[in-house]
């Protein structure tokens, strides 16, 4: 069937349709070629930035690093070079993903345990308006993906949870808000994940459901979505192989789903009649690069079905690479002319073919007092044995307090807490233990193990390593709640209970910002209640995490 702008999801009329036709008659074969890739543009160097500028590209995703004005010539100059506007991407994901001079939000695990719907359209209209202000049209979000196996380092705090009907709820709640404030959303990571705990940074990925589970539950959520407009989906680096087993293709059972068009054209594009935009996972992570060469599986891409290309290492030569494809035959120009085409029309539905976006209207104050009241709700007592909060510095005082830091994928050491300091300020006398010095927890009210490690790329597993968080042999053995009282509190991963069995007291708050330790240190010392629901099971589905 022929592409058709003027239908679902993007309901062209019949004068931005016309321009993307006639945008697409007007390109050369470079240029259409060009248009595919998604650049990661992290440089600042005007001439590097002027190299990338001048191959037309149709979209970049771009962490700003110059003011607002510096911001605006760069795109800008972009879209001067190109045949077409250009699309702004990025992961709108709250936390640590904020944007630069945006409003630090609850990740979506933390939206999930408020369980709110009004809570999740209030914090992803202020996650709009923060990209907006930087050009942000296209969010790589939400995710469609469930937290099914706890070890999963990459799909945790990124997630909505375990429960596909709370999944549900949330993504399309993300879905209509992001829609409605002209950035449009994508549902990832196609055919979705969960059942495998490794990371498609890392390795190929498996969902290792039946076509009839798979139906009853990531398929149910895609269909939902697509039913409520969603304009993109992101395909990852994840192996379907019972859908492609039944396809008759047993040599394809284990390729990633973005090379595979069985899963893409035959599965997310015929049965589940997607016709927005779909555009690929990350192309330098390992679970595509370890099947075979970039030059091999660069025109793969296309002919299975994506329509964008994301994070080109090296544009010209990929552009040189799919230039060879289609002039040998691998690649030919209708599927090209198709991928650009549904590119165009995602860039009319959003109105860029009438000039630049303006920002949205902001107003600071008010989306720092409904962050503040958002980060109160999310903090999730899951155990508390022995009655240990509320705490004050009336009843503990002398806190010691046990941390490996933050750990965040983009930068090489942990960053400090900042939670120390706030509980300094209320009266606390906090000691933080320093890592191979004796661990003397009896010198204290109180110990603290303050965990902070959301959602790691390439990271792999994600666990209490009680000997590199203590630095010695003897104290990574030592349990002091008998003696002392103990807590743990997670900012980031909910599943520390499995490494930390009969932990007395233990506290999930899903994401490691300051606004976050703000929040929990209200709710330990009991400034606020804990109100916080589970959107997963911390006990990992033992009953000894329990006790």
């Amino acid at each position: 069937m022929t592409f058709d702008p003027a239908r679902a999801p993007f309901h062209l009329d019949p004068e931005a349709a016309d321009w993307v036709r006639a945008t697409l008659a007007g390109m050369n074969r470079r240029q259409k070629l060009a248009q595919l890739l998604n650049v990661l543009v992290r440089t600042d160097d005007d001439a590097e930035l002027a190299r990338l500028q001048e191959l037309g590209l149709g979209s970049i995703t771009r962490n700003p690093t110059r003011d607002p004005e510096g911001e605006a010539e760069i795109r800008a100059a972009f879209d001067a070079a190109a045949p077409a506007p250009l699309l702004v991407s990025a992961d709108l994901e709250g936390s640590r993903m904020t944007q630069p001079g945006g409003t630090t939000l609850p990740n979506p695990l933390g939206l999930a345990a408020i369980d709110d719907l009004a809570a999740t359209e209030a914090a992803t209209a202020i996650l709009a308006r923060d990209g907006r202000a930087n050009g942000v049209n296209w969010s790589f979000t939400p995710l469609l993906d469930v937290n099914a196996a706890f070890r999963s380092a990459i799909v945790g705090t990124r997630s909505f949870g375990s429960d596909p009907d709370r999944v549900r709820r949330h993504a399309l709640q993300q879905i209509a808000t992001f829609q409605s404030n002209g950035v449009a959303a994508t549902a990832k990571h196609w055919p979705s994940e969960g059942y495998d705990d490794r990371d498609q940074h890392l390795v190929t990925t498996v969902n290792p459901l039946s076509v009839e589970a798979w139906e009853a539950t990531f398929g149910r959520l895609y269909r939902d979505a697509i039913a409520a407009g969603v304009l993109g989906v992101m395909v990852g680096h994840i192996a379907f192989p019972a859908f492609v087993r039944a396809e008759g293709d047993e040599a394809g059972a284990f390729l990633p789903a973005t090379i595979s068009r069985h899963l893409i054209q035959t599965l997310l594009r015929e049965r589940l009649g997607f016709e927005g935009l779909i555009v690929s996972d990350a192309t330098s992570m390992g679970g595509l690069g370890q099947v075979m060469p970039r030059r091999d599986f660069l025109h793969r891409l296309l002919t299975a079905g994506n329509d964008v290309i994301l994070f080109s290492p090296d544009p010209a030569q990929d552009i040189a690479w799919l230039e060879e494809a289609v002039e040998d035959g691998r690649l030919g120009m209708d599927r090209v002319e198709d991928a650009v085409s549904r590119q165009l029309a995602l860039k009319a539905r959003l109105g860029l073919h009438r000039g630049p976006l303006p920002p949205l209207p902001r107003d600071s104050e008010a989306d720092a007092a409904t962050a503040r009241e958002l980060h109160a709700r999310v903090p999730t007592l899951v155990k508390d044995r022995d009655g240990l909060f509320p705490v004050s510095p009336a009843s503990h005082r002398r806190v010691l307090i046990v941390t490996g830091g933050i750990v965040f994928p983009f930068v090489q050491d942990p960053i400090p807490f900042a939670l120390p300091e706030m509980m300094r300020a209320r009266g606390f006398e906090v000691t933080l233990h320093e890592k191979g010095t004796p661990f003397r927890p009896a010198d204290h009210d109180l110990v603290l193990y303050l965990m902070g490690e959301e959602s790691l790329l390439t990271r792999g597993h994600i666990h209490v390593d009680w000997w590199r968080m203590l630095g010695d042999f003897g104290a990574a053995m030592v349990r002091p709640w008998h003696d002392v009282p103990t807590a743990m509190i997670s900012f980031g991963h909910p599943y520390y209970l499995y490494d930390a069995a009969r932990m007395p007291a233990y506290v999930n708050a899903y994401a490691t910002s300051e606004a976050m330790q703000q929040a929990v240190l209200d709710a330990i010392t009991g400034v606020t209640p804990f109100t916080g629901t589970s959107p997963v099971d911390p006990f990992c589905g033992r009953e000894d995490t329990r006790l």
